[in-house]
């Protein structure tokens, strides 16, 4: 089954100031763009870069490919199932103004095919809400749906 899901945000910034919130992608107290304070942190097996491993909770993934400040690539290695990769891109619209674009483009076969529908889904885009609300430099998080508030306290 195919998978893309696609989040952004218009954020009134140049596109070097939110390349600088891509290149804190860590999950650590530096990090201003991954949503830690709220979710599992991202970690890797070192600084961001090609090679890196790591993930957030019992998402797996290795970092393909890292332009700074521009764009990066995760290529999934779990959970199982999960084939495919997501990213961040950093796109300038004019000299005031850039989208931030998160994708995500896959396919779930075996038990993903009812994981991320039933549970994933709901909780990555509540994520990647979070995320692009700290790109914007909300101090409000997104309004979660009950059903992700449900999703969360099962996982606790």
């Amino acid at each position: 089954m195919p998978v893309h899901n696609v989040h952004e945000r218009l954020l009134p910034m140049r596109a070097a100031e939110v390349g600088d919130l891509l290149d804190t992608l860590s999950g650590g107290a530096s990090d201003r763009l991954w949503p830690h304070q709220a979710w599992p942190a991202m970690e890797f097996d070192r600084p961001l870069s090609a090679g890196a491993a790591g993930g957030h909770g019992p998402v797996r993934y290795t970092v393909a490919a890292y332009v700074p400040g521009t764009w990066v690539r995760f290529t999934f290695s779990g959970p199982r199932g999960f084939h495919g990769f997501h990213e961040y891109a950093v796109l300038p619209v004019d000299d005031e103004h850039t989208m931030l674009r998160h994708t995500l483009s896959m396919r779930v076969s075996g038990i993903a095919r009812l994981s991320w529908p039933l549970a994933y889904r709901w909780l990555h885009d509540a994520l990647l809400e979070d995320s692009l609300d700290r790109a914007g430099h909300r101090r409000h998080r997104a309004r979660w749906t009950m059903y992700v508030r449900f999703l969360r306290a099962l996982a606790r």
